[in-house]
């Protein structure tokens, strides 16, 4: 078994730190790595940290833009990408992925409920759940995607897509997941090629 992550961002930082204490070596994927087509690394995950929608914290954005086609094809190869809230109003934050999720901005506490019988259902686990800190909700999704995890009210806070052999994992939460779901989440059998 392999376990490899990409992780999305301007330089390393405490994701990177936090992925590899959880039993996983990591790759830092810059903006310009991202966006050239030249950059061909070997992951199991690509892993994009909270803020990456907001220009004071982060230049990934126009490279998820730029690479969105490569990402796909990762993807749809058996690649899986694990991307956090975007920490922006501004609209199209998530229009990089190939089906519609429309994020709303705005920092809350709430109870949740998770769908147990989801394989994804795990990234909760060191979590209470009855008080989650999140950056935002997705208040429009494409019909197949699967909600992980809404709050009382109905918000979708965290949802999953198949897509080919792998899986896109978008969650609003503003906490760390779970050490034992970021190890399952990365690791595969063999790594695939970006």
């Amino acid at each position: 078994m392999k376990s490899k992550a990409g992780i999305a961002c301007d330089s390393a930082g405490f994701m990177n730190k936090y992925v590899e204490d959880c039993g996983v070596t990591c790759e830092l994927v810059t903006p310009q790595m991202l966006a050239t087509p030249f950059y061909k690394g070997n992951i199991v995950a690509l892993v994009i940290p909270t803020g990456f929608g907001n220009r004071m914290y982060s230049g990934i954005l126009p490279a998820l833009r730029a690479s969105s086609d490569r990402i796909e094809k990762f993807v749809k190869k058996g690649g899986k990408v694990l991307c956090f809230g975007a920490m922006s109003a501004d609209e199209g934050t998530y229009g990089w992925l190939p089906f519609k999720c429309h994020y709303v901005h705005e920092y809350f506490n709430a109870p949740i409920t998770v769908d147990k019988n989801s394989e994804f259902s795990g990234i909760t686990a060191d979590f209470d759940e009855n008080g989650i800190e999140f950056d935002g909700y997705f208040d429009d999704i494409a019909p197949e995607c699967e909600v992980i995890a809404s709050t009382n009210e109905g918000r979708n806070v965290m949802i999953a897509k198949k897509h080919g052999e792998g899986c896109y994992v978008i969650a609003s939460i503003h906490e760390l997941p779970s050490k034992e779901f970021v190890r399952k989440f990365c690791t595969a059998n063999a790594e695939i090629l970006f």
